[in-house]
């Protein structure tokens, strides 16, 4: 039986409307299900992403941080091809709380004692482009605070800011050993974490 070249290209529409209109709707839900449980997603950057998953769990607050990728252009990418390669992402968290229990502002505050905004090479012991630091924001208001912390660190330590600020706009999962390996993975971790002297450069910036 002979096609028509036409049906195949009406069929890939109309797979790809299914396929946006699935997307939408997985959307749709999921932010009516954060706004029923008065949940708020950010999205931070601050180099190596089991580190920053870890200081965010520990707040109170936070029901839930998930490593992955932000930033760049690359769909769907892989470890390997943000570290080595052209994707444009960096080392991204998705940290999910509730609203009445800390505010954006904490989220943030967190965010900022935890890596070092002076760094324009990465964070640490990790240097790259995707291990550079990036504020994320999804509205105005977050905007604001992140630029009115810019100004009052470069006022303060009388040097310049060069962490990113970036519009969020979409989030891509990392491999699952990536997730929760600072609890997986303690003594790696641990032993990581001591050879890149994280909290003693830290403690030099923010004080203990």
């Amino acid at each position: 039986m002979t096609v028509s070249p036409g049906i195949y290209d009406s069929f890939s529409v109309n797979i790809s409307k299914v396929s946006e209109m699935e997307s939408s709707d997985m959307e749709y839900n999921s932010s009516t299900i954060l706004k029923a449980q008065n949940l708020s997603k950010a999205y931070f950057a601050g180099g190596c992403f089991w580190c920053m998953e870890e200081s965010f769990e520990k707040l109170k607050g936070v029901k839930e941080v998930i490593s992955g990728y932000s930033g760049g252009i690359t769909a769907n990418p892989t470890y390997r091809e943000v570290t080595y390669g052209d994707t444009g992402h960096f080392e991204v968290v998705e940290i999910i709380y509730d609203k009445e229990k800390i505010s954006y502002e904490e989220i943030l505050k967190n965010f900022w004692i935890n890596i070092d905004p002076f760094d324009a090479y990465g964070q640490f012991c990790d240097k790259g482009y995707s291990y550079r630091s990036v504020a994320f924001y999804e509205n105005e208001m977050q905007k604001d605070l992140i630029e009115r912390d810019v100004k009052k660190f470069e006022k303060k330590f009388e040097k310049k800011v060069v962490t990113y600020i970036k519009k969020f706009e979409v989030f891509y999962k990392a491999e699952d050993k990536h997730q929760d390996y600072y609890e997986v993975y303690f003594e790696n971790y641990l032993r990581y974490k001591k050879a890149c002297r994280r909290e003693k450069i830290l403690e030099n910036i923010w004080g203990s």
